[in-house]
């Protein structure tokens, strides 16, 4: 039997959405009294290191939001070379990663999740990611917040899925059953050379926003499908390591392939730390 903590259960009784929105207020104020005192707290709780920052001063920064989606230095997080390389889209850890058993992705030990609970009831989309991989990458509170493109794709569709708002960190991934195929989250779905490729920003407690490059999914009580040119004008493509999105507050990404296609690392492996651009897996010789 799983013993709930009360750091957990809490979240249960807590107002999420209210508490996010809060935060989300507060972070956006441009009080310079505030922001100062906000940003300087959240350097000393989390141990922040500000010098891989664009701007290593508080003062640059607006508001709090904008310090937390802060920018890294040029040329910090290189980008794998090898043509064949699929790369970290985020700063953070490894929570889990491994094949998707049939449809059923490891979430913690004792709990897993569906493919097609995950992608809001999308079985048709689900099917293209049966028995394929899977990689959790974990954002905590000090990481860099900024999502990038694992490989070269074009957007083909989003699905914006309204949902909870639990923590999305170790403890709770432990303690809450499905949390992933809860929580709120946005489903970006790419065409790549090795087929189709998923990235799904998934939000959390006190996350105030998920941002994407292309533009901000407006919050629903309803799931939202958006599809895409893939050819055109209008494409939207995006090369590996180009931005992808962001969240206001730490969050998760996670990263669906299709089956036969990818080759994990022998370094990505569960509660491994990882960055940004180094290599995660490498696509399969045809």
């Amino acid at each position: 039997m799983i013993k709930i903590q009360f750091s957990t259960l809490i979240q249960y009784l807590a107002p999420q959405r209210t508490l996010t929105r809060l935060a989300g207020w507060l972070g956006s104020r441009r009080w310079s009294w505030l922001k100062n005192w906000q940003i300087r707290y959240f350097i000393k709780r989390y141990q922040v290191d500000l010098t891989a920052a664009l701007s290593s001063n508080i003062a640059d920064y607006p508001d709090f939001n904008s310090f937390f989606t802060r920018q890294l230095k040029p040329g910090l997080r290189p980008i794998a070379e090898e043509p064949e390389a699929i790369i970290s889209p985020a700063d953070g850890c490894i929570s889990q990663i491994g094949n998707i058993e049939k449809d059923r992705l490891f979430q913690a030990k004792g709990f897993d999740f569906s493919l097609s609970a995950l992608l809001g009831g999308q079985e048709q989309l689900a099917d293209e990611f049966h028995d394929g991989y899977f990689a959790t990458i974990y954002l905590s509170p000090k990481d860099y917040h900024r999502v990038h493109m694992p490989m070269q794709g074009k957007l083909r569709e989003t699905i914006y899925i309204p949902g909870k708002l639990f923590s999305v960190n170790q403890r709770t991934a432990e303690q809450v059953p499905q949390l992933f195929a809860r929580n709120e989250r946005l489903v970006c779905l790419f065409d790549t050379a090795l087929g189709p490729m998923a990235v799904i920003l998934v939000g959390a407690m006190l996350v105030g926003s998920i941002n994407t490059a292309w533009g901000k999914p407006l919050p629903s009580r309803t799931i939202q499908h958006d599809r895409y040119p893939i050819t055109g004008n209008n494409m939207i493509e995006l090369a590996r390591g180009a931005e992808l999105g962001y969240f206001k507050l730490g969050s998760t990404a996670i990263l669906l392939f299709p089956q036969g296609k990818i080759v994990w690392e022998p370094t990505a492996i569960a509660n491994a730390n990882i960055q940004m651009g180094q290599r995660l897996a490498k696509i399969c010789a045809s």
